[in-house]
């Protein structure tokens, strides 16, 4: 993700007709329906095998819900001038509520979160989750005809020409990946899991080679596609060994910061430019990927330290509510301890 911003940003055009270019090209159209199928994955993931895990972490995924949506609608601020340019006319309106991966998750996650609780049965719960992954992106035309006529904030976030990551088709992404989760906690973590979700990936690549290929950005196919390349990817790793993945898990549990913290500096943010405005398309391949390395780098650095200071904060926090000497009568009582 952080690699492929940065190279569209600073990849010369020379460098970008280059066959290998090209390919990656391709490849990088997976990198967003990716990055929403293992959001969906991880919720249903992370639930384990408590009956009650689903209601007991309610307030705390929409908690982070919220979070996202804030985030998301916060990366589209376009700074004064440009408001004061525009005053408050349907141009501005579509810039602040621009609909972006992190509002898409935002609002899947929340309700992600609600269908969990609601649905309590395994059975109910799969049903729940296969209506919502495929029923989102079958829906899709019919939602953008709805909201035509909407306001621009509702037409950004259903979907309309323009809007980058509508919840249709978009949540069929996340919830597509919710299900397989759910399909997959019976079977043991590791090949077992990896081998299952190549099979399903490699079932789902075979079914969307038969049908015409549409390319459209309400497209159902196109979901179906990206999923099952997905599959194939979470597949592919589930299959390497341990040794090699776990140091990569740290890296993984900072991705929405990381997320946060490298769009700025790569596309700017409230009228100030960012790499794209103030270097341009004009760099080489090794060039573009040393930037896109060290921005990474930097970025998984001050996300990693900003963790370790807020679990700093809430361990003294705690220790100091375990030491505190409460006095009865200007003494400890007997048997208190300090």
């Amino acid at each position: 993700m952080v690699l492929g911003h940065t190279l569209d940003a600073l990849l010369a055009p020379q460098v970008r007709d280059h066959p290998w270019v090209q390919s990656y090209w391709t490849l990088r159209g997976i990198t967003a329906p990716l990055f929403l199928l293992v959001a969906g994955f991880a919720v249903v993931a992370a639930l384990g095998t408590s009956p009650e895990s689903a209601k007991a972490s309610f307030f705390r995924r929409w908690q982070r819900a919220l979070l996202l949506l804030f985030l998301g609608y916060l990366m589209h601020w376009p700074g004064w001038d440009t408001v004061h340019a525009l005053g408050w006319s349907e141009e501005l309106r579509a810039r602040l509520f621009a609909f972006d991966a992190l509002q898409s998750i935002g609002v899947s996650l929340g309700v992600g979160a609600t269908v969990l609780v609601l649905a309590r049965g395994t059975w109910t719960r799969a049903a729940a989750l296969a209506v919502l992954a495929v029923g989102i992106p079958l829906a899709s035309g019919w939602a953008w005809t709805a909201v035509t006529n909407a306001p621009v904030e509702l037409r950004q976030a259903v979907g309309m020409p323009g809007s980058r990551f509508p919840l249709f088709p978009w949540a069929g992404f996340f919830f597509a990946g919710a299900l397989v989760a759910h399909l997959l906690r019976a079977m043991r973590p590791g090949w077992p899991q990896g081998l299952a979700l190549m099979v399903l990936g490699g079932g789902l690549m075979l079914a969307t080679s038969r049908l015409p290929s549409d390319w459209s950005p309400q497209s159902a196919w196109l979901v179906a596609f990206r999923v099952g390349q997905g599959l194939l990817v979470l597949g592919a790793v589930n299959l390497v060994p341990q040794v090699i993945t776990r140091p990569l898990a740290p890296l993984g549990r900072t991705t929405l910061w990381l997320y946060v913290l490298h769009l700025p500096v790569v596309y700017g943010w409230a009228g100030i430019a960012g790499l794209a405005g103030r270097v341009g398309p004009v760099l080489e391949l090794g060039a573009a990927l040393l930037v896109g390395l060290t921005l990474l780098a930097v970025c998984y650095g001050i996300a990693l330290l900003a963790r370790r200071i807020r679990r700093s904060g809430r361990s003294m926090d705690g220790q100091s509510r375990r030491t505190r000497i409460l006095p009865v009568n200007g003494a400890l009582r007997p048997g208190q301890r300090t």
